[in-house]
């Protein structure tokens, strides 16, 4: 019997089925389904939240870095420099527009290193996407510098980092244009799917509001052709009624995350945190040696845990014609061994907390 799960979904909406439901109701009266109000009402919070002039919502995070990678000019043949070692979806947006995602490794704390982005730069380099993986901000200053010098767009992956801060300024407020994602696993999170794309750019937000819509600038008229990636209202209302909770999940995971730091970090690798920053902590990612037999000893007692991610995108099948291999990239494979993520959802009691920390001390004892 599970005693820790990995997330809690059912405890969040117990604890805002008030909410949710009127959000429901609210929506079934308006009928505004799709781009109603409740899609504007988030787009300006968010971007407040954020600290940018614009946010677009869009059906997924996907999505938001395709279109982020368009609006910025990315097209076939360009390279777009990013790590291996985040979600498959990260590399998808790139190969989707023909352009060739170009990997870089990555430092001690799982962010890419702005030394190999350096390294990567060619004639046909067009962008590079700083993933914000874990919820800990990329080392942005260097990556900014360098993408000034060469004249390339950046593109926060800010998928797993709302909240998430790097000297004093939140992820989705320092790229181009940036990604997030609204995934049910998410810390703020849709119902179902959903994204949102931050910008200071005027016209990339409007360029991404038309190609959204089939490419309509109104009901009538069209200047580009577009797709179709609208955030339904309803999903639009969900994030609506959670986000003003955000601030607090955030806390209470950073709490949890303290805890384990305290406990843990002489039996594994914790993760770290500057002085000049503040880590989301939508993952926990240990790095333990032994890691398959200590998934799989916590799992026995009762404790669910993840691997984010197990296969990096450059060893995946599909990444075969990009000619990388093993060994290409040694921070982002040694890790990929060592990686555990576990529990760190608002929800954990201290009871919980206790026993994964009881777990891996015995384990490693």
């Amino acid at each position: 019997m599970v005693k820790v799960p990995y997330v809690n979904l059912k405890e969040q909406h117990r604890l805002l089925r008030r909410e949710i439901l009127s959000a429901v109701d609210k929506s079934m009266k308006n009928c505004d389904f799709v781009l109603g109000s409740e899609v504007g009402k988030l787009e300006e919070r968010f971007a407040k939240y954020c600290g940018t002039k614009y946010a677009v919502a869009l059906n997924s995070g996907t999505d938001a870095l395709f279109f982020a990678l368009k609006a910025c000019g990315v097209g076939a043949g360009d390279e777009v420099i990013t790590s291996p070692n985040s979600f498959l979806a990260t590399a998808t947006a790139t190969v989707a527009l023909g352009a060739v995602p170009v990997f870089a490794d990555v430092r001690s704390d799982m962010n890419i290193d702005p030394d190999q982005v350096r390294a990567k730069i060619t004639s046909r380099t067009k962008a590079v996407i700083p993933v914000h993986l874990t919820g800990k901000a990329a080392d942005m200053d260097p990556i900014l510098e360098i993408a000034r010098k060469h004249k390339l767009a950046v593109i926060e992956d800010a998928a797993q980092a709302i909240g998430t801060e790097y000297k004093g300024k939140r992820a989705g407020s320092f790229g181009h244009a940036n990604a997030f994602s609204l995934h049910p696993l998410k810390t703020l999170n849709a119902c179902g799917d959903g994204g949102i794309l931050t910008t200071n750019d005027e016209k990339i937000a409007s360029l991404i509001k038309q190609l959204r819509n089939i490419g309509l600038k109104d009901r009538i008229h069209s200047d580009v052709w577009g797709y179709n990636s609208r955030l339904d209202s309803l999903q639009a209302a969900f994030v609506n009624a959670k986000l003003p909770k955000v601030n607090s999940w955030i806390s209470q995971r950073r709490k949890n995350a303290a805890f384990y730091a305290k406990n843990l970090s002489d039996v594994v690798i914790c993760p770290c945190e500057e002085t000049y920053e503040r880590q989301a902590y939508h993952l926990f990612v240990i790095q333990a040696d032994r890691r398959d037999e200590l998934a799989e000893y916590l799992l026995k007692n009762g404790i669910e845990t993840k691997i984010h991610y197990p296969i990096p995108i450059h060893l995946q099948k599909c990444a075969e014609n990009l000619g990388y291999k093993l060994g290409d990239f040694p921070e982002v494979e040694k890790q990929s061994k060592m990686i555990l993520s576990l529990p760190i959802h608002q929800y954990l009691t201290q009871k919980q907390l206790e026993l994964v920390v009881k777990s891996i001390r015995k384990f490693y004892s």
